[in-house]
């Protein structure tokens, strides 16, 4: 994927993202400085999957060629200030794969970088060689190592880390600089092709833009340890291996070259896998594989107990919600699950977080915020569970798995008996209609929940549409699972009949789709959302063909955008079509006009399931093909401005975002070649 080239606005404005499937990250814009506190070439996971820390934020790289300097990074300082303007010297950028690749072009000379992580270890590279060098004359690039050591969600001061700072074998070839920081762990910078040597000084007042656009402390300082200089070639890597691996001061030094092309090998492994999978589709088209790869960025291993002493802790696995600052969330897992492992050919990862999850359903729900060390779960939502159910169904229907089936019908049971009994914060059936209905004051259980200290700003109190939706689908699948089991469905077709019935509420008189809420504090909810597309989309839909054309036909007037659909009609009073601000004013965006691309596979099958035109459907997909090239690179986003131009707002690189797409993309083709 190639990146046209721009000015410092645009090369700014795109940022590339990188996953270690430990829950650490390397990132950064294209222009190679900061704009983000989150921005940094490693962020460890020091207390996995959550305990994020920054701990190498830049490795500036300047190119040296005789008396010629070249700065190849930019930097933006707090006064405004743009010093160096490294970015002019961009020849091109693209992806590989997932991974970022700049050529540099400096006088005649034309430099290569490439950033990558190693799965599975908190460890990056950054790497360069010459591609057109001059013949007589010794190429070499300097690079400034710009160390951090604090959560990720936090910025740096000056003087809040003060590392114990060695350095071995600062001969040519190779070089390590170790900083040991104040509990114990190190960062070992490893450089290869050259030498290192230690140079202590606080870099102040860096500029985050975006951070001071979000209302958020907007000024960053970082120690520089010291510098690297390597010698360049065209016939081999020269760079440094940044990691926090506890073997990394004595091990020996990896190959940069091995170690790019096992990078490589995944990614191609990936695209095989589905390929694979997806036989009756020869012809993935290449923005689609591009979601491939981004969704392996979205999975991660997470420790689930403890096993006796000398053992090491059991390994689940478990969804990243968003990158940077998203954790895993239950709600989040459980929509984007199909996409990110079925949709990919991968089955055993999708039973691995599946079971992971089961362990956690405490009075018939799922956690909302999977905890991290030392957390309590929090279980505040209403649909987490529901979901839950609906992708047992995905990898049920992929897999036929009734083994693991078995084992977990007993809890998918305990889900339905607690909605109908009743559990937390109002969740019960009403048995007069066979109707779900949830919520108190001051507590936001649906996706739409965006809080301001006390204020919830869409608390949708009563029986909201896509909560019921999901009801009724979770019914219906229960009696196919029963089935599949061999035991009697009866008892849930009697309840999904019972609340298709109490579901014709939601439908309005006025031919303007269904009702957000009903039966809320403030009767029905008569503003037009997005919610009532999954009463179609979803595998078993309550209302009749008349009712799913009419949800259809409101979406696409009211909603649709090309990257998703509105949260809220444009004609509402409380529309909001910009997402921008401070932290109250962006929350109360949220779900109020603001478009989610999430949305958008779900309107595409809710579409087809309208005309039967799997083409037409699958079309309402292909503006992403150009968002995958802006913004979050080689990702989608999370969310968009409601006004055009609609610009990407949020986490540039979101799990649901990426799944329901891909999932919806793949599902449509299938049918596409069926009918064709």
């Amino acid at each position: 994927m190639t990146i046209p080239s721009a000015g410092l606005n645009q090369a700014e404005r795109r940022e590339w993202w990188i996953a270690n499937g430990r829950g650490g990250y390397a990132a950064g814009t294209v222009a190679g400085g900061l704009t983000r506190g989150y921005h940094g070439i490693l962020t460890a996971t020091i207390d996995p999957p959550l305990g994020r820390r920054l701990q190498v934020a830049k490795l500036d790289a300047t190119l040296i060629d005789g008396e010629h300097h070249w700065p190849l990074f930019t930097n933006r300082w707090a006064d405004g200030c743009i010093a160096p303007d490294g970015h002019g010297l961009i020849d091109a950028f693209r992806l590989d794969g997932r991974m970022p690749v700049w050529h540099w072009a400096c006088g005649d000379l034309l430099v290569e970088q490439r950033i990558w992580m190693p799965p599975g270890e908190d460890s990056v590279w950054s790497v360069y060689r010459l591609l057109r060098g001059r013949p007589g004359t010794a190429t070499r690039v300097r690079i400034a190592l710009l160390l951090a050591d604090h959560d990720h969600h936090h910025v740096g001061h000056k003087g809040d880390f003060d590392p114990i700072l060695t350095l071995d074998g600062d001969g040519d070839g190779e070089a390590r600089l170790t900083a040991r920081c104040a509990d114990g762990h190190d960062i070992t910078l490893i450089a290869v092709g050259g030498r290192m040597r230690i140079d202590r000084d606080w870099i102040e007042h860096f500029g985050l833009p975006i951070e001071r656009e979000r209302g958020l402390p907007d000024q960053h300082d970082l120690l520089r340890v010291g510098f690297a200089e390597l010698s360049l070639s065209t016939t081999a890597w020269s760079g440094v291996l940044a990691t926090v691996a506890l073997d990394a001061t004595t091990g020996p030094v990896p190959d940069p070259e091995q170690a790019l092309e096992r990078f490589r090998q995944q990614d191609r492994a990936l695209l095989q896998t589905a390929r694979t999978h997806h036989k009756q589709i020869p012809d993935i088209p290449g923005w689609v594989e591009q979601l491939i790869l981004a969704a392996d960025s979205f999975l991660i291993e997470r420790p689930i107990g403890t096993l006796p002493a000398g053992q090491s802790q059991a390994k689940g696995a478990s969804v990243i919600a968003g990158y940077p600052w998203f954790g895993d969330w239950g709600r989040d897992t459980m929509i984007a699950l199909p996409g990110l492992t079925l949709a990919t050919g991968r089955p055993e990862i999708a039973k691995r977080i599946l079971e992971t999850f089961a362990g956690f359903v405490d009075g018939g729900m799922l956690p909302n915020r999977f905890p991290g060390a030392g957390e309590t779960p929090v279980y505040n939502t209403v649909d987490a569970a529901l979901w839950f159910i609906d992708a047992w169904r995905a990898y049920i229907e992929v897999t036929d798995d009734r083994a693991a089936l078995a084992r977990v019908f007993p809890i998918l049971e305990s889900i339905l008996s607690h909605y109908r009994e009743g559990t937390r914060y109002g969740i019960g059936m009403d048995p007069s209609d066979g109707l779900i209905r949830a919520g108190e004051p001051g507590v936001q259980l649906t996706w739409m929940d965006a809080k301001v200290g006390d204020w919830v700003v869409t608390p949708r109190i009563g029986k909201p549409v896509e909560i019921n939706a999901l009801w009724y689908h979770g019914l219906r699948v229960m009696a196919d699972f029963a089935e599949r089991l061999g035991r009697d469905p009866r008892g849930y077709r009697s309840a999904a009949d019972r609340t298709r019935a109490g579901f014709a509420r939601f439908v309005r008189l006025d031919g303007e789709g269904l009702y957000d809420v009903i039966d809320g504090p403030d009767g029905e909810g008569a503003r037009i959302r997005p919610n009532q597309i999954f009463a179609v989309s979803l595998t078993h839909s309550p209302i009749d063909a008349p009712a799913r054309a009419s949800v259809v036909e409101v979406c696409a007037r009211h909603l649709l955008c090309p990257d998703g659909l509105r949260t809220l009609a444009q004609e509402d009073p409380d529309y909001r079509g910009r997402y921008e601000g401070d932290v109250w004013s962006r929350d109360a965006a949220y779900h109020q006009g603001t478009v989610w691309a999430w949305l958008l596979g779900h309107y595409a099958l809710a579409e087809y399931r309208v005309t039967g035109d799997a083409a037409a459907a699958q079309a309402r997909l292909e503006p992403i093909a150009d968002h995958l090239r802006d913004a979050g690179i080689g990702s989608v986003g999370e969310i968009f401005d409601g006004d055009p131009p609609h610009h990407p707002r949020g986490c540039p690189a979101q799990a649901w975002s990426v799944a329901c797409i891909l999932d919806a993309w793949i599902q449509l083709e299938r049918i596409r070649r069926r009918l064709t």
